[in-house]
């Protein structure tokens, strides 16, 4: 079980170490028994993001699982000592769960995105998924009332989805996810893009983009008026850290098994 495995600090965020069928049987125990748990996927953006902003950092090491969406991250994973570290992405997660919940007739819920992506999604679930039943929730873009956030922890509770996948962008589904455990009884996954590649919305990047750690390239060549930014701060950011900390040996700066860490210490 990935929930006692070791950790990798990449740029300070707490990797968890497994392999992918590691991360399915994790979850898929903790949905079982309807527990509330948070699993986030960090790839650059992520792990980068939270270097920069202290505040967000702190809400990634509060995670269950942190797991390391992205081959640069896997690849950080693997040079602190752990050489068979793979790449455990979020819509490929996804995928295969739905899958297995299918088989065993589970509830999901969907929360995030927009009311069209949903829709398609959705049939296109329905129709691969006969036996899986499907609950969605696209919430407003602004900040929820007291209220409403109750209404939607009731909706999700009284749904007897075992896992919630969460689609509103890094940070805010990270944020969403921890300030809601302990009140969604449910396994809460932040899977980002996920819904728009799974409904055919936004097309994915080629294997061999994915496994060379090329799928920012193509995410950003097909939308480039909303991510140029966002990509040119962070992979910059990101590369700047890793060498500094090749450099000077930073821990802040590069990746290193916490436990040998303690263990020194």
């Amino acid at each position: 079980m990935l929930a006692n495995s070791a950790r990798v600090a990449v740029l300070d965020t707490p990797i968890a170490v497994g392999s992918f069928d590691a991360a399915l049987e994790q979850i898929s125990a903790w949905a079982e028994g309807r527990e509330s748990r948070s699993v986030f996927f960090c790839n650059v953006h992520v792990v980068t993001t939270a270097r920069m902003e202290p505040e967000f950092a702190t809400c990634l090491r509060k995670a269950d699982l942190c797991l390391p969406d992205g081959s640069p991250v896997a690849r950080l994973v693997r040079q602190a000592g752990y050489p068979n570290q793979t790449r455990v992405s979020g819509p490929d997660v996804m995928e295969s769960y739905l899958r297995l919940a299918n088989g065993r007739r589970e509830s999901v819920f969907l929360y995030g995105s927009t009311p069209e992506t949903l829709d398609k999604l959705t049939a296109k679930l329905k129709a691969e998924h006969p036996d899986l039943t499907v609950h969605t929730y696209s919430p407003p873009f602004r900040e929820l009332t007291a209220e409403e956030d109750a209404g939607i922890v009731d909706m999700i509770n009284k749904s007897g989805a075992g896992t919630v996948w969460v689609a509103l962008g890094c940070p805010k589904q990270e944020r969403f996810i921890i300030e809601h455990q302990g009140r969604i009884k449910a396994v809460m996954l932040g899977v980002g893009a996920a819904f728009a590649f799974h409904a055919g919305v936004i097309s994915r990047a080629p294997e061999w983009m994915q496994r060379s750690g090329l799928e920012w390239l193509h995410r950003l060549v097909t939308d480039p008026k909303r991510l140029w930014k966002r990509y040119l701060v962070t992979n910059t950011a990101f590369l700047y850290y890793v060498a500094m900390g090749k450099l000077t040996g930073s821990r802040k700066s590069t990746a290193v098994d916490i436990e040998q860490e303690q263990r020194a210490n």
